[in-house]
């Protein structure tokens, strides 16, 4: 379809008022009747414009909006194709229909791209904060022993302890990172295995019991759970998520309280729970509780050390399967954590 000019458009229902007027002007001459020339003029040429100006506005409009379609579709459009279409709809209503999808697209990126860059000067300053701290203990350490503090075996040997546990931490915090960027950018590939989950969570459990009890917390893991159950997943990756759930519940358990395990039975997956009477969670911290870095009691958990990238992990790992995490709490009473899990094929557990 030929693209038509303003000028184009103009010149044309000027000259197609001139003809009429020109007929009329000869009817009128020519014909006793006056009235009845005067009327249907008036009737004809009403619908002459309104027919002419109807095609050339379409015409114009066409040329106008295709670009506009074009624009917004990064494609070529082929012209019969087009015409077709503006055929059977309403080329206004589509076209204003057409760009506003355009907008709130390009609204509902831009508000994403500002969230992603609030998230991350978030976690910039999060991974600043968390590196700063045992680097400044350690520095703090360091300027003690060389002002004197070297001569004294009592106070060189606890200064060096100290310094130790800042440099665990560091490194703790450098290899959670690495853990989680792997994970977010699919760099680790999962070696799935048939594993019984019940030995696995007693490993766990053997391993986090003296943690629990210098914090005078008790890991229940029921007798009942002694029948073996397989599961087809990453044994490593699936043991890594649970020592991060244990140790989240040892951390934000009340003094004298049970972390408890539990593992029931869903048909072809198994569920795993674990639970804890410690401080809860409120509501509103609930949705971010899987964030990089964040921390429901900054000052305790810091406290008690971690890298806050416990339960980011977790979410990442059991995502990585294809299952589904949830996390329920009530503030002052406790948090549960529950995850599914495949069950192993051709097993009778």
């Amino acid at each position: 379809m030929q693209i038509i000019s303003s000028k184009k458009v103009n010149l044309l229902i000027t000259l197609s008022s001139a003809i009429i007027i020109l007929t009329e002007f000869m009817l009128y001459t020519y014909i006793e009747d006056k009235a009845f020339v005067l009327f249907t003029s008036l009737v004809l040429l009403s619908t002459f414009m309104f027919v002419m100006s109807r095609y050339l506005i379409r015409r114009f409009l066409y040329s106008k909006i295709r670009m506009l379609y074009k624009t917004i579709h990064d494609t070529q459009f082929i012209d019969r194709e087009f015409v077709d279409k503006v055929k059977h709809i309403d080329i206004l209503e589509e076209a204003e229909k057409e760009v506003r999808e355009w907008s709130e697209g390009r609204g509902s990126l831009l508000m994403q791209m500002k969230r992603q860059e609030e998230y991350r000067k978030e976690f910039i300053g999060n991974v600043s904060h968390e590196l700063k701290t045992p680097i400044f203990n350690i520095q703090g350490y360091i300027l003690t022993l060389l002002d004197g503090g070297l001569e004294d075996e009592n106070i060189n040997r606890s200064y060096l302890e100290r310094t130790e546990k800042s440099i665990n931490r560091m490194i703790g915090i450098v290899k959670d990172l690495e853990s989680i960027s792997k994970l977010e950018y699919g760099e680790l590939k999962l070696l799935p295995e048939r594993f019984n989950i019940i030995e696995t969570i007693n490993e766990v459990v053997e391993m986090q019991e003296m943690r629990a009890q210098k914090h005078d917390i008790k890991i229940i893991f029921p007798q009942s759970h002694s029948i073996p159950k397989y599961v087809e997943a990453d044994k490593k990756e699936i043991f890594q998520a649970l020592v991060n759930l244990v140790v989240n519940s040892i951390k934000y358990g009340k003094q004298g309280g049970k972390t408890h395990i539990e593992v029931m039975d869903m048909d072809k997956k198994l569920l795993i729970e674990v639970r804890d009477n410690g401080i809860g969670i409120e509501k509103d911290n609930l949705p971010r509780i899987f964030e990089r870095f964040y921390r429901v009691d900054k000052s305790r958990s810091r406290n008690m050390g971690g890298s806050g990238l416990g339960l980011a992990i977790v979410k990442h790992i059991i995502d990585a399967h294809e299952q589904s995490i949830n996390v329920s709490s009530t503030y002052g009473e406790g948090t549960s954590f529950t995850f599914t899990l495949d069950k192993a094929i051709n097993t009778k557990a």
